[in-house]
């Protein structure tokens, strides 16, 4: 799940980062994949938080 996760991350990062070039930041779909981006950054924050606290 985990590297699923970072696939999609990496996905949204490069699609962001092509946006940025072409169009203005506050573009509704640059800030749509912005959103959707931290949203699953997020994700993955929280599960490796908890694979961290599992190890202690």
């Amino acid at each position: 799940m985990e590297k699923k996760l970072l696939k999609r991350i990496e996905v949204l990062r490069r699609r962001l980062n092509k946006f940025g070039l072409n169009r203005e930041l506050i573009d509704n779909e640059v800030v749509e994949v912005s959103q959707q981006l931290d949203r699953l950054l997020n994700q993955y924050q929280r599960i490796t938080s908890v694979e961290q606290l599992s190890f202690w």
